[in-house]
């Protein structure tokens, strides 16, 4: 029996599908297609599709996929009768009266005013921050006096080797 499906294609976050007629033992990415009969990108909502060919392969008894016979309302291409509608899900939210839309509204001034009036962790960080400043001050000073000397021992090597050039010249 013949299926028309999606078969996804692009790249890794970023889908693009084929409209496809395949074998329903196959799966889309064994790439063994009937027919190729267009392509959708849901991104854009682009769907480009050859209506022709999508009708002919209806008539001759190729079952849609419930996302493309919604795909095929969307471009209005008339199905057959023996084409049921695909189910649609009622969607219901668990606990709805724990979602802060459904509380009370004096329940969340409530809330609001016990977050504002609790006292700010920022003062104990702040003492540690400047210890830790200190540190990094020392550390700079230590690498300050550790440059110079090095300067120091770069311009005696500089003045020796001067002279060793100039000793060279008088010969």
């Amino acid at each position: 029996m013949l299926v028309i499906r999606m078969q996804r294609t692009g790249r890794k976050g970023h889908a693009q599908f084929r409209v496809v007629v395949q074998d329903s033992r196959r799966t889309p990415t064994s790439g063994r297609v009937v027919a190729a009969l267009g392509s959708y990108n849901p991104h854009t909502k682009q769907t480009i599709l050859n209506k022709e060919k999508i009708k002919f392969y209806l008539e001759h008894g190729a079952q849609p996929s419930d996302r493309i016979i919604r795909l095929l309302k969307s471009e209005k291409i008339a199905l057959p009768k023996w084409i049921s509608d695909p189910v649609t899900k009622n969607r219901s939210t668990r606990n709805a009266e724990k979602l802060r839309k459904n509380r009370p509204a004096e329940a969340v001034q409530e809330e609001n005013a016990d977050i504002l009036s609790e006292e700010p962790i920022n003062s104990e960080v702040s003492d540690s921050d400047h210890s830790i400043a200190d540190d990094i001050s020392g550390e700079e000073q230590a690498t300050e006096e550790v440059s110079d000397s090095t300067d120091d021992s770069n311009k005696s090597k500089d003045a020796s080797s001067e002279d060793n050039k100039s000793d060279s010249e008088e010969k």
